[in-house]
């Protein structure tokens, strides 16, 4: 038996797998495409997560947009998260060109340029859907971390959550919790209400905490605290059989790193809180893809990379897969790499001796292979090729193949302004959120408050907000119509899995 006859044997039984699948290119061997060798990854395995590396320029970009599209076609929606902008094409047909005509010939694969249904989503004001959550949804432990608030502060604002539910002080933004803590810093009233219910507290650490607070509005965050709260069970659409592609355009992350992290902790927290254990399912239910990760990594705080790390190893049992996109392997911390199951591999350039030690790490990472000289080729692989190894349907790695990807059949370049406008202006989404609730909460009624203490007649400003008439209601009504009321169960069940979450983190 030849080295091909033998590869076609080997490979072919390793990369068909016989349940549902998504193919991503063809196997190559000696530089030469070998068309009998699917490369092929099972859905039952794609919530076991990965990795897609490689030096800027080799494709990688275009390898998760192929990986996004085949999921679709399957049927399962996706996050990606879309640092550079240049995944929105997604939402429209590519068009045939000679190097498509060529690639799709060398795997004589079908190639069927169209569209796939996308959200376009936000938390920074950007034109899509508005991604919001409330003060009280986050609550006092998943806040104080983002805030890195130490264990005395993180126990004040434990305390401070407890003070405004107990008086009935809905927190849905920053400009709530704010107000609260000046009122029992500076108002004779609150200091004594907090000092006799729940002992006395330094007004220096409540003052330490205000500061961390502005400091994360000059992120931004003002934009994300807020009403309506996005409800995660909006990322599982799908349209005429094809799952919801839903990106979310952070292309300002440099600037606001503590922003993302909020966001990060508060999605991961929420999808494993509302999602129900999956079991054996046979394909996930939603997948997410980080593309330059290495952002993210490089400017998360520890908070964000001790969760990202528990969320790694628990969330594949609710049906979802996560993936990270980055130049190397290294990139990524340890601890998370081990848990990658699927690994695609782009070309890494040796230019420095840095550059080789990294190069002889990834290959480290890869199973062992009779067909390659695998430290080397992995410098020359060609625009489009990558080495992959993935789990097959018992969750066996599979052997190292060098693949020659399939290219992407949506648009490979961003919208244009136009054609984002049509985006969203046809969005149910954009339209359920767009909307900012804006009712009474902490913030008018402590103001009132002081008014009527104060009987003043200075109008004390309300940022805009004018109190609606509401029809006489009677105490039950009252509660379970008051927004206290509506997220209490919510909320108490999100503190309950972020306080095991939290728990699991620090014993990592």
């Amino acid at each position: 038996m030849s080295n091909k006859e033998k590869f076609i044997t080997d490979l072919s039984a390793k990369y068909n797998p016989k349940g549902e699948h998504i193919i991503l290119g063809k196997g190559m061997l000696d530089g030469e495409v070998i068309t009998e060798v699917n490369v092929s990854i099972p859905l039952k395995t794609v919530n076991r997560h990965g990795l897609i590396a490689g030096a800027t320029g080799t494709g990688k970009t275009k390898t998760l947009q192929v990986f996004v599209e085949q999921l679709s076609h399957a049927g399962i929606p996706t996050l990606v998260m879309d640092i550079k902008g240049d995944l929105s094409g997604i939402a429209k047909a590519g068009t045939e060109n000679d190097n498509i005509k060529e690639r799709y010939s060398k795997t004589q694969l079908p190639y069927s340029p169209q569209s796939f249904p996308v959200e376009l989503m936000t938390i920074s004001g950007a034109k899509g859907v508005k991604l919001r959550a409330t003060v009280l949804e986050f609550g006092p432990i998943l806040l104080s971390k983002i805030l890195e608030l130490n264990d005395t502060q993180q126990s004040i604002m434990s305390i401070v959550f407890k003070y405004c539910d107990d008086k009935a002080l809905p927190l849905v933004d920053l400009q709530d919790l704010k107000k609260v803590l000046q009122y029992v810093t500076d108002n004779p009233i609150g200091k004594k209400e907090l000092a006799d219910n729940y002992g006395s507290i330094s007004p220096a650490s409540l003052g330490a905490i205000l500061r961390s607070i502005v400091a994360m509005e000059q992120q931004g965050a003002t934009t994300f605290f807020g009403e309506p709260s996005f409800e995660v069970d909006d990322l599982l659409k799908t349209r005429d059989g094809k799952g919801v592609v839903n990106i979310f355009r952070v292309d300002d992350i440099q600037n606001k790193p503590n922003l993302f992290s909020t966001f990060f902790l508060s999605l991961f927290a929420e999808i494993y809180m509302t999602f129900p254990e999956e079991g054996d399912s046979g394909k996930p239910k939603l997948v997410l893809f980080i593309d330059e990760a290495h952002l993210i990594f490089n400017e998360a705080s520890k908070t964000l990379l001790s969760q990202i790390e528990t969320m790694v190893k628990l969330i594949r049992s609710k049906g979802i897969g996560i993936y990270f996109s980055t130049q190397i392997p290294g990139d990524v911390p340890e601890n998370i790499l081990s848990q990658l199951g699927l690994k695609i591999q782009h070309a890494l350039r040796g230019f420095t001796a840095k550059d080789r030690k990294e190069i002889d790490k990834a290959v480290e990472n890869y199973p062992t292979t009779e067909y390659y000289k695998a430290n080397e080729l992995i410098q020359n692989l060609g625009i489009g090729e990558a080495f992959v190894t993935a789990l097959d349907e018992k969750g066996i790695p599979t052997p190292l193949v060098q693949t020659y990807l399939i290219s992407p059949e949506s648009r490979m370049d961003i919208l244009t302004a136009s054609e984002i406008d049509e985006l969203t202006r046809n969005s149910d989404l954009v339209k359920k959120y767009e909307q900012d609730l804006d009712k009474e909460s902490a913030y008018e009624i402590l103001t009132k408050r002081i008014e009527e203490h104060t009987q003043t007649a200075i109008p004390t400003p309300t940022r805009g907000r004018t109190a609606q008439p509401k029809e006489e209601q009677g105490m039950f009504e009252q509660v379970i119509e008051s927004r206290a009321g509506k997220t209490f169960l919510n909320t108490l069940a999100r503190e309950g899995a972020k306080f095991i979450l939290g728990m699991l983190s620090k014993k990592r």
